[in-house]
């Protein structure tokens, strides 16, 4: 198949016109201007690579932290249906019992490709910036411990974040590194030294940038600065217009060009409406969009899909497209280490997603098959 489109996001850049050719379930090639052969289809607007969220808790009204797998193959199919592609699904904190039941459970998921990988978001993290988990079921990160999942997970624990300057935090981060398990600093009390220190020991992502961490200080940077500054690391955005204030959202992504990845941190009430929903062992409310534990109010989560992120960065807080675009493709299937997702070259996966000139999706395909959207 052969498409051309108004735009086409390369990896070398927005270009327009530009094409796209597929054969099975992979990329054969594409570029800028139009194709040497005729085009089976043109699609007016933009077309990108297939989106990558690499957290995630749920959506379509069903959540990953059940660990029940008709759940999860809700949650894939939501998000799908919003131009997500490629997912990691996201653990919040529980007990250890029950978070190796869930790893247990959608491992198989990971070994068939459904998706990317899990991330295990606790139980590690600190008790004052624990956000919407339970801080009754937290623990420090002993090593034995953090291995005792990871075996749980066969292979398919893919991040985890913890905070690090817990006992046994950096001692972690190199368990964690050393079985090739991407590291995420996130829910924590950290300092300025102590981040140093942890993107030092391995730390490569900033979970949420700005929430659940300190705020920057003029006497204590906090983590903030020294996440963003850092080469190193890849910090995520929640662009909802509820976790940032989109100036901040700006601000954020101008200063770590091409080291900022676009998430949903979406549970279960994405694509789904307001009502009552489960995140772990709490219970969520959802009122005009926004998630609130019923337990104390706290933000738990958000209803985005990556769509929505993707226009919201770029209409409201002014991100320029082609820098949100490899925020929402390139730059987390980068720090997923999956090399055939991400972008629209020769021999990646056949992952597409046709926007119109409002950013709304209007087709998407999977591995060379279109998907339904409604």
């Amino acid at each position: 198949m052969i498409l051309t489109a108004d735009r086409v996001a390369l990896p070398a850049g927005l270009v327009g016109p530009g094409w796209a050719a597929t054969s099975g379930d992979r990329v054969t090639g594409a570029g800028a201007g139009m194709p040497s052969a005729p085009a089976d289809r043109h699609l007016t607007g933009l077309l990108v690579p297939g989106f990558v969220d690499q957290h995630c808790h749920g959506g379509g009204g069903a959540s990953f932290t059940t660990g029940d797998r008709a759940e999860a193959e809700r949650v894939i199919a939501t998000h799908r249906a919003h131009g997500t592609t490629t997912m990691v699904a996201s653990l919040v904190t529980d007990t250890e019992e029950r978070l190796v039941a869930s790893l247990r459970a959608l491992a198989p998921l990971v070994r068939t490709g459904e998706l990317a990988g899990l991330h295990l978001e606790g139980p590690w993290l600190s008790p004052g910036r624990c956000g919407a988990h339970d801080p009754t079921l937290l623990r420090v990160p002993e090593p034995a411990a953090v291995a005792r999942l990871l075996d749980a997970g066969e292979d398919a624990v893919r991040m985890v974040t913890l905070a690090t300057e817990l006992d046994h935090g950096l001692d972690a981060v190199a368990l964690l590194a050393g079985r090739e398990v991407v590291v995420a600093l996130g829910h924590t009390d950290a300092t300025y030294a102590d981040t140093l220190a942890a993107i030092g020991a391995g730390v490569t992502v900033a979970t949420h940038l700005f929430n659940t961490m300190p705020p920057v200080h003029h006497r204590e940077p906090g983590p903030v600065l020294a996440l963003t500054a850092d080469e190193r690391v890849v910090v995520e955005l929640v662009a909802d217009g509820i976790h940032l204030h989109p100036e901040v959202l700006r601000r954020a992504a101008a200063s770590a060009p091409g080291r900022f990845a676009l998430v949903t941190d979406a549970m279960a009430a994405a694509g789904a409406g307001d009502g009552d929903h489960v995140l772990g062992p709490s219970v969520v409310r959802v009122r005009d969009g926004v998630a609130r534990l019923v337990s104390n109010g706290a933000i738990a989560g958000s209803t985005l899909t990556m769509d929505r992120a993707l226009r919201y960065a770029v209409t409201v807080a002014g991100v320029p497209l082609e820098a949100a675009v490899e925020a929402a493709t390139a730059t987390p299937a980068r720090v997923l280490g999956i090399p055939d997702v991400g972008a629209l070259e020769a021999g990646r996966r056949a992952d597409l997603v046709h926007l119109d000139d409002d950013l709304e999706v209007v087709a998407v395909m999977r591995a060379g098959a279109w998907l339904e959207v409604s």
